[in-house]
């Protein structure tokens, strides 16, 4: 044993730092360990063998923080211990100690779910630092169930990650609309997540026993997408050498999901609007009428109502699919459920890569929440992938997060104008700013501003129209 293992410092003394169980076969080591974490501000319990520590932690269990146990020891030896920790302990971290250090025993102890691997003889400074380190994990892993335990919001047996105002007021109108037969319209970014809404909506349908059928209709040409929507006859264009039932007939007593509406070509729109207007459609190149036994969700990132003005969708056709809107706010919007969405996403990138859960340091997860999210959800899971397969030691750091996931530096927008501005050119001014910060986003703009959304429709088309004048007069 180092000698200056019982030396006394105040450079990591405090109080209440935790309760430490220190199992040793060596009296003399287990009164020199007990002596000094007690000095350190430890709660200490002893125990000489793993069957005689398993005893104390049936007592103590819930008290009880870290494991620090020695490798070689009688009627249970240390990697027998940290074996039966795992099983009936799970979040317990514990750490060998040993005097035969070598690799083999070091990987065999990390292997059995041992925390670290401490060999003598230490010194008092290592085993401070370490027991630090692991009592970190430990705090971080109760905080993890803690926001673990907050997830389990259902919609129809679906697991929906959010406990934000925001997603809130979503899933409670999920829950209120999934049973109708009514059109429902999800509006949200891109990667906010609306297929899971989409999917939560039909598994509490009555229709959830029947198929789930997803159209992206922006990755389908438009010279194919009314053969996938509704199908084709043999014959009804090259290529076509046997009838082909589309999304729409296999999506029959189902939920039919329109992905990105928004991109669907005008003529393609007339046809879906017939669909939900006479609920009947033929297929392409055949002249039965067959009867359309779908319920239709839809969802776009993009604003229709400004592609209405653009000419570019049809305004009927908004009305029939905006039965019920639901909109999706973007995560810069409900900071609250980062750590919810982290704490899930690790979970399952850990499974998927068959690897022990990390957990996430308060400097980490600082950053995430700091961070605004252009990608939104989708982006949070790439970025916690990459931190699950690069982190060490089970803990996920600042490091381990991409470049620019950084610190939030502290922004204003404040608009300063020179006394005398007209009160006109200060309103354009305002609206064009705040179309700025919502990238565009007249609805967004409108709400931020207190005005009716035509207001900032006006203001966009007389600025487009200004633009169009002077580009005439300099012709």
């Amino acid at each position: 044993m180092d000698d200056s293992l019982s030396s006394s410092s105040g450079a990591f003394a405090s109080s209440n730092q935790g309760t430490i169980l220190v199992l040793d076969d060596e009296a003399q080591m287990l009164r020199s360990l007990d002596r000094m974490l007690s000095r350190e501000g430890y709660q200490v319990l002893t125990a000489s063998n793993g069957k005689e520590g398993l005893e104390v932690l049936r007592h103590h269990a819930g008290e009880v923080d870290l494991a620090l146990c020695d490798l070689k020891m009688g009627e249970m030896d240390g990697m027998e211990f940290v074996e039966a920790v795992r099983s009936l302990y799970p979040d317990l971290e514990t750490i060998i100690m040993t005097g035969y250090g070598t690799i083999e025993a070091a990987v065999e102890a990390m292997r059995a779910g041992a925390y670290d691997f401490l060999p003598k003889p230490f010194k008092r400074v290592q085993i401070l630092k370490i027991l630090s380190r692991a009592l970190e994990r430990r705090s971080l892993v109760v905080e993890n169930r803690r926001l673990r335990a907050q997830i389990e919001s259902h919609v129809g047996g679906r697991k929906i990650v959010g406990n934000s105002e925001g997603m809130r007021r979503v899933l409670e109108l999920v829950s209120q609309v999934a049973a109708s037969e009514a059109t429902v319209l999800i509006l949200g970014e891109s990667g906010t997540g609306k297929e899971v809404i989409a999917r939560a909506l039909h598994a509490a349908s009555d229709r959830s026993r029947k198929p789930f059928i997803k159209v992206s209709c922006a990755s389908i040409p438009e010279s194919l997408l009314e053969a996938e929507l509704f199908g084709h006859e043999r014959g009804a264009f090259t290529g076509a050498v046997k009838r082909k039932p589309g999304r729409f007939e296999l999506a029959e007593g189902g939920t039919l999901f329109l992905d990105e509406i928004g991109d669907v070509p005008m003529e393609m729109q007339v046809k879906l609007l017939r669909v939900l207007q006479e609920r009947e459609y033929e297929r392409l190149g055949g002249t039965e009428v067959l009867r359309a036994d779908v319920r239709i969700l839809a969802a776009t990132h993009r604003d229709l109502r400004e592609r209405i003005e653009q000419g570019l969708f049809r305004e009927d056709l908004y009305y029939r699919l905006a039965v019920i809107p639901i909109e999706i706010p973007p995560l810069r919007e409900r900071r609250d459920d980062i750590p919810l969405l982290a704490v899930h996403f690790v979970e399952k990138l850990s499974e998927k890569n068959r690897s022990s859960m990390p957990a996430i340091v308060p400097e980490a997860m600082e950053r995430l929440i700091s961070y605004d999210w252009p990608g939104n959800v989708r982006e949070l899971e790439n970025v916690l992938e990459r931190a699950v397969v690069l982190c060490k030691d089970r803990l996920i750091r600042p490091e381990d997060l991409p470049p620019h996931i950084a610190p939030r530096r502290s922004r204003r927008n404040v608009l300063k104008v020179p006394l005398g501005t007209p009160l006109r050119e200060i309103q354009d001014l305002v609206i064009d700013q705040t179309l700025a910060i919502t990238n565009g986003n007249k609805e967004k703009a409108a709400k931020l501003l207190g005005v009716a959304a035509r207001t900032i429709y006006r203001h966009v088309k007389a600025r487009e129209e200004n633009k169009e004048e002077k580009k005439v007069r300099r012709t």
